[in-house]
């Protein structure tokens, strides 16, 4: 069992192993639904998405060493949950093939990104109030990315996706 944090610093440093695990269960996740998808844009998207989580991961690592720590991470139970339900609504309860499985998809990832929005800006808050300006500016860089990809999910699903699924 992890310790408790007994400061920001600390707090700082379990959130960010919490999310590296965060990211590989989404990872892994998207690596089992991104075939399923029909949509060849959708299929773009989710690969460059799992390359953005790569990318973003090695931030992780590099932050957590750098504050003195084990490169290592900590289960994420959100994650878990999350990951969960976008394997139960792609595969065991899921929509036949086409547009319909496509936009249930960009909802199940929407669920998974806006989880890290939150934790990459979380730590981003922490980083700045420690002091530590550069993590701040990888960890504000990271936000932003997977912002966008979040808001390029909603307007392919707007613009394509879900009116495919109307038809």
């Amino acid at each position: 069992m992890a310790e408790v944090p007994e400061d920001l610093k600390d707090l700082y440093i379990d959130e960010l192993k919490d999310l590296w695990s965060a990211n590989d269960q989404m990872q892994r996740t998207l690596k089992k639904i991104a075939p399923k998808a029909s949509d060849p844009t959708l299929k773009d998207m989710l690969a460059k998405s799992q390359e953005g989580i790569a990318k973003h991961t090695d931030v992780l690592k590099k932050l957590i060493v750098a504050q003195g720590e084990k490169a290592e991470k900590e289960h994420c139970k959100g994650m878990e949950g999350l990951a969960a339900e976008a394997i139960k609504h792609t595969t065991e309860e899921a929509p036949k093939k086409g547009p319909v499985l496509d936009a249930q998809i960009i909802a199940q990832y929407q669920r998974m990104t806006h989880y890290g929005i939150a934790g990459f800006g979380t730590v981003a808050s922490y980083a700045k109030t420690l002091g530590l300006k550069d993590d701040e500016k990888k960890l504000k860089a990271a936000t932003k990315e997977i912002y966008g990809g979040d808001e390029y999910a909603t307007k392919l699903a707007e613009t394509a996706v879900n009116i495919q699924a109307d038809a």
